[in-house]
């Protein structure tokens, strides 16, 4: 699989932009501040219709524009495939798949499948577990874009239950009747949606392991032990919970049954895999708090590589992007890295300065400057 073209309109700070690419390497060059992330970022947006440095839309529309419209070309096999997206802050996003218009934008998830390297996945080990549960979720949607609609439900169901905790929560407090029939209703769809979530997680946890344990060994030249553990706010100290969704679901409904009443007097959701969080260990010790910032960086990337591993056993080489991550890594951990990644089918890489791009991965070049592109 691998980008053929991109074209962008009022995206960031691109008026209008148009690139061709091919298989194998293409380097964006340019000092900081001249777009080569908006170039990437665009392509990860096709991907996962969201952005890794912002969490709304609204920064990726040009200043004094109402809109941004990114288009890419993917080759996948004998098949080409034209994506179209429209964003519109505040208001519904529009997405056409080969010209024709798509009911909902995601219908378009899993045309193309990326994994993106950036100086923000140190927040993976770093960062809150809300840095960790986006990192398997959008994993798992690169899998099996029909959990996009999982995902979907869930977040639907919380804010609906949150908002009714949050009315019932004033009432209880001040000792007064509460009906609680509505919320036995939500906690139904909290449960359905939740346990297919949880048991979708769990799994991915499960198969990333080894991956992550092979890989970090090879990035940081030594023998690490990575472990990775789910951590369920449903049962917060289970070494194993079940692997079926219907066991899933009655710990969820007993874990929701005992939280009902700190979950009234706070108006809030206190179970779900929205509680949820990735623990990552390095040699039985934490390793947020106790991992080095080598070994940090280490195990991010090992993380993305192995999610680059299990996509790529699916079918199709995700399309790899790199985006200034070189200039945040030692000279041995870049060219492990860059070893690593040489012989996938498209890498795209960002770098303020040639200096910063390994040997291996001196490919296609682009000279980014004041919002234009240019190619050697």
């Amino acid at each position: 699989m691998y980008v053929s073209h991109l074209q962008l309109a009022d995206f960031r700070s691109y008026e209008s932009a148009l690139l061709e690419l091919e298989p194998g390497v293409s380097t964006f060059v340019g000092p900081n501040g001249q777009g080569k992330t908006n170039l990437v970022e665009a392509i990860g947006y096709v991907a996962t219709l969201g952005s890794h440095r912002v969490s709304t839309d609204a920064p990726l529309v040009r200043r004094g524009a109402e809109r941004a419209v990114v288009r890419c070309a993917v080759v996948s096999g004998e098949r080409r495939s034209v994506v179209e997206l429209e964003i519109n802050p505040g208001k519904a996003n529009r997405a056409r798949l080969n010209r024709s218009p798509a009911t909902r934008p995601r219908e378009v998830l899993g045309v193309l499948r990326t994994v993106l390297f950036a100086p923000e996945d140190l927040a993976l080990v770093k960062g809150d577990p809300g840095d960790r549960r986006r990192f398997l979720d959008e994993l798992l949607v690169a899998r099996a874009p029909r959990l996009a609609a999982v995902r979907s439900d869930y977040e639907r169901v919380l804010k609906q239950r949150n908002a009714l905790l949050k009315s019932a929560s004033a009432r209880y407090l001040k000792r007064q009747e509460v009906d609680l029939s509505t919320l036995d209703v939500w906690d139904g769809h909290l449960v359905a949606a939740g346990a297919e979530l949880l048991a979708a997680r769990l799994a991915l946890t499960a198969e990333l392991q080894p991956l992550t344990a092979k890989a970090y060994a090879e990035l940081a030249g030594a023998d690490g032990a990575p472990v990775l553990r789910y951590r369920s706010s449903a049962d917060p100290d289970a070494a194993d919970l079940p692997a079926d969704r219907e066991r899933l679901a009655e710990v969820l409904r007993a874990a929701l049954a005992e939280a009902r009443h700190q979950e009234l007097q706070r108006g809030v959701s206190l179970v779900g895999p929205h509680r949820d969080d990735l623990v990552l260990a390095l040699d039985d010790l934490p390793a947020k708090g106790y991992a080095s910032q080598g070994e940090s960086w280490s195990y991010a990337l090992a993380l993305r590589l192995s999610a680059y591993e299990l996509l790529r056993a699916d079918g199709d080489d995700p399309v790899l992007i790199l985006d200034d991550v070189f200039s945040e890594l030692d000279a041995a951990r870049r060219r492990r890295l860059a070893e690593h990644v040489a012989q996938c089918e498209q890498v795209l890489v960002s770098a303020a300065v040639p200096e910063d791009i390994p040997e291996e991965l001196r490919g296609a070049r682009f000279r980014v400057r004041e919002g234009g592109v240019e190619r050697d």
